[in-house]
């Protein structure tokens, strides 16, 4: 008999009892920050793959064990974010958010 499909081992499905609780926290999160001044940015969930290059080192194992790359139908080298610290600082400056911009 096939195994049963479950979440990938370290995370964690949030189900409707628990997801109330977690649009509370995240709207009460989304107050405060508004209150400071401070705006929500959304990156894609993929990005250029010499972003992550460039920002972590070609080499590194990041790069080559830990990032899921693929070539979209342009062959363009696309990487699925790891993490959000380069794709907000592209953004930043792509749309010069350090000159106030939003």
């Amino acid at each position: 008999m096939a195994e049963k499909f479950k979440a990938v081992k370290g995370t964690k499905d949030i189900l409707p009892d628990d997801s109330t609780k977690w649009q509370t926290l995240e709207q009460t999160v989304h107050e405060f920050m508004n209150r400071w001044g401070y705006g929500e940015i959304r990156t894609p969930a993929f990005e250029r793959t010499e972003l992550f290059a460039r920002s972590v080192g070609e080499e590194s194992d990041i790069v080559s064990k830990q990032m899921y790359t693929f070539l979209d139908q342009s062959e363009t080298s696309l990487t699925l974010k790891p993490e959000l610290t380069a794709p907000v600082m592209r953004a930043f400056l792509e749309h010069n958010l350090d000159r106030g911009a939003r």
